[in-house]
């Protein structure tokens, strides 16, 4: 009997692979900078053309994002955000809005059946961060928080698929976010959508939770269309 040989990816898909790992990890942080190709080079054990050949590929993806002169930061945690963050440059707020409209209450349905008491605990401290932040002006760290509780939402909701997808709104979101409260009269504390929401995954309450989701969206809807 004849066995065939083993098939080994290519040198660089390998070294693809653990890039990516190291992004979708943590390990290199959301808009931080990466080491310099010598310090990857000896770690991988590979050559400056390999490493090359896999960050242009997590670049071409929008994962990475290679300044000349300056090195390659993380824009993405993986391949799905990355194409999602530049696929929104070509679209208005209001279809971002939109589709966040269709996720957003389909995780908050999930959630309300799905959320563990930990995840209701872990929203509750997100909105006193939230409401702690806005109190004292700090806005950076206040759409942070706001993000942070939105996307906890969705993860509560156990479905990863929507997770992921959700998630892939993050700068976006975030960017929205701080313009918004630049305009004068907006309201960064709104209970819709946030303190109702998080009753009503407390209480298991579907209906309630894409109720508030549906307040909040339209709300901020109106507000775009101002």
């Amino acid at each position: 009997m004849t066995l065939s040989p083993s098939v080994r990816p290519p040198l660089a898909a390998e070294v693809t692979a653990k890039l990516r790992g190291m992004v979708h990890t943590g390990e290199w942080p959301l808009n931080q900078r990466i080491p310099p190709e010598p310090e990857l080079m000896a770690r991988l054990g590979v050559s400056r053309g390999t490493l090359r050949e896999a960050i242009k590929a997590l670049a071409h993806s929008g994962m990475l994002e290679v300044r000349r002169g300056d090195g390659t930061y993380v824009r993405a945690t993986s391949e799905m955000s990355g194409a999602a963050r530049r696929m929104y440059q070509d679209h208005t707020e209001q279809h971002i809005l939109e589709v966040r409209l269709g996720l957003d209450t389909q995780a908050a349905r999930l959630a309300a059946r799905n959320a563990t008491d930990d995840d209701v605990a872990s929203l509750r401290a997100l909105l006193a961060i939230r409401d702690q932040a806005w109190t004292s002006g700090d806005f950076e760290a206040w759409a942070d928080a706001d993000w942070s509780f939105h996307e906890g939402v969705a993860r509560a909701s156990g479905n990863p698929l929507l997770h992921e997808l959700y998630a892939s709104f993050g700068a976006v979101f975030h960017q929205d976010l701080l313009k918004q409260q630049a305009r004068p009269g907006f309201n960064g504390l709104p209970r819709d959508g946030h303190e109702t929401l998080l009753d009503a995954l407390a209480q298991r309450d579907g209906d309630a939770a894409v109720a508030s989701v549906n307040r909040n969206l339209n709300s901020c809807a109106e507000w775009l269309a101002e």
